[in-house]
């Protein structure tokens, strides 16, 4: 394709990307070996409640079925119906960032790694025709489109993209933060359950961090593991570790990116087969979940969180991850 040669602005949320392996892994877990394959799910040891809790680990691939780019970028689409495509670039440019247009219109901007290896992308708004590109940096806040390419995206459903590890939710078969999701999944009878168990362990044990808050780089991305041995984070954080912890549990969970009143905030929804999509979870009053933003469960008040469950206005949804 045509090097395009023009300059872009890019005034977006800007989001870097790390890589997710397709090699086969080996672990032990309580004693017993996983393998973590492309083509295979990581499964543990059984839970003694119904449901079960053997870790399932998806790992995207790139198969290289369906292939598009140059001597500078590729962007591998053979998955996409999974909710996802794998895009690496191999120019010499010193900063790189990779947009996409969902059908929506919407546009996500990401950080992009420079090590030559294919990162995952979650097509997360449907089916439809994506826009995808990459663009160099050539001085300040202006780039140039080293390739781009429309792809065309029928999802095979609405949930599978939100069980891959991606950049904001990265974790794998020897994640402590997985390890910790099944042993809280243990006894469980139903995904909600699963939920709850989580929820409240790290609402009670991860305390929210002022500090870092103060501090925080444009481009940071959450570390799962340093947020649980730490016990301490930021929204992001907060809701990058719940995220980990279910999709290992087969438990479908966004990472989402928005505005709580007037600041920029992440929490997350789950889908259960029980219910579907839980858009609005915040505690479990014994029958349902509403806005589950694990940052203010753990430091508001009752009385708090509440309030900002009665008010449908309070959280405005940018983006999902």
């Amino acid at each position: 394709m045509r090097r395009l040669h023009y300059l872009l602005s890019l005034i977006v949320l800007s989001l870097s990307v790390t890589s997710c392996q397709d090699n086969d892994v080996a672990a032990k877990i309580n004693g017993q070996t996983v393998t973590e394959s492309a083509s295979n799910e990581a499964v543990a040891k059984e839970s003694s409640g119904k449901r079960g809790n053997g870790i399932q680990v998806l790992v995207p691939e790139a198969s290289g079925v369906d292939v598009h780019g140059n001597s500078d970028a590729s962007i591998d689409s053979s998955n996409a119906k999974d909710g996802y495509v794998m895009v690496k670039y191999t120019g010499s440019a010193a900063k790189v960032r990779m947009l996409i247009e969902t059908p929506a219109g919407n546009t996500y901007n990401y950080l992009m790694d420079l090590d030559g290896q294919y990162d995952v992308y979650p097509l997360s708004e449907g089916s439809g025709t994506y826009k995808i590109g990459v663009y160099e940096n050539l001085h300040d806040d202006q780039y140039a489109a080293a390739f781009t390419q429309s792809v065309n995206v029928t999802l095979k459903d609405e949930y599978s993209m939100f069980l891959y590890p991606n950049a904001y939710v990265d974790f794998n078969i020897n994640s402590k933060a997985v390890q910790k999701g099944q042993e809280l999944a243990a006894g469980a009878n139903t995904d909600i359950e699963v939920v709850q168990n989580v929820y409240h362990y790290i609402t009670k044990n991860v305390t929210y961090d002022y500090d870092k808050a103060e501090t925080v780089q444009s481009g940071y991305i959450p570390t799962v593991d340093e947020t649980l041995a730490t016990g301490k984070g930021i929204c992001f954080d907060y809701a990058s570790l719940m995220g980990a912890m279910l999709r290992s549990q087969g438990i479908p969970t966004r990472l989402e990116i928005g505005y709580a009143g007037t600041e920029y905030h992440a929490w997350i929804s789950v889908y259960t087969k029980e219910t579907g999509w839980i858009d609005k979870i915040i505690q479990f009053d014994g029958k349902e979940w509403t806005l589950m933003d694990p940052t203010l469960g753990s430091y508001a008040s009752n009385s708090t969180v509440k309030k900002y469950r009665e008010d449908d206005t309070y959280y405005q949804l940018k983006y999902k991850y």
